[in-house]
């Protein structure tokens, strides 16, 4: 019988998922980790619209060497984030990006305390880009698209 590897995209997001079973928290990870990418869009676009472009670039670089249906879906959603942010007023971008961070983050920490387990990034940075992909997969799942 042939043995068939593991994709590194299968194993992050399986390791990913040990620290995210509880129903709670997989909730609250699905509305703060768009929120929390939004906001980090928002803190960059206020320094600069290019930097916010150039480190969606930069991440989706990543994204499409670990999966193409997630880099194409990442895409998308940055896309629609980055116009979005085009929309708010200039003024407004980091106090409303900050807000949204700070009320996100302590979301997501709320929902590791009803987990009971610590987030996964605290043993790997790479988790912080994988969280993303964790909510875009179970919306892949849910419209059965193949990643």
């Amino acid at each position: 019988m042939e043995h068939v590897a593991q994709r590194q995209i299968d194993s992050l997001l399986a390791r990913y998922s040990e620290s995210h079973v509880n129903p709670t928290n997989e909730v609250i990870h699905f509305i703060c980790i768009p929120a929390i990418v939004f906001s980090l869009l928002g803190m960059l676009w206020a320094i600069h619209p290019y930097v916010a472009f150039g480190t969606c670039l930069i991440s989706l670089v990543y994204y499409f060497s670990l999966s193409v249906p997630f880099a194409v879906g990442m895409t998308l959603f940055s896309a629609a984030m980055l116009w979005v942010l085009t929309l708010v007023p200039q003024g407004m971008v980091w106090q409303v990006s900050l807000a949204v961070f700070v009320v996100a983050w302590i979301g997501q920490f709320i929902g590791h305390k009803i987990e009971g387990k610590k987030p996964s990034f605290f043993d790997d940075l790479r988790f912080l880009l994988i969280g993303p992909l964790f909510v875009l997969g179970f919306l892949y799942r849910c419209l059965r698209i193949a990643y």
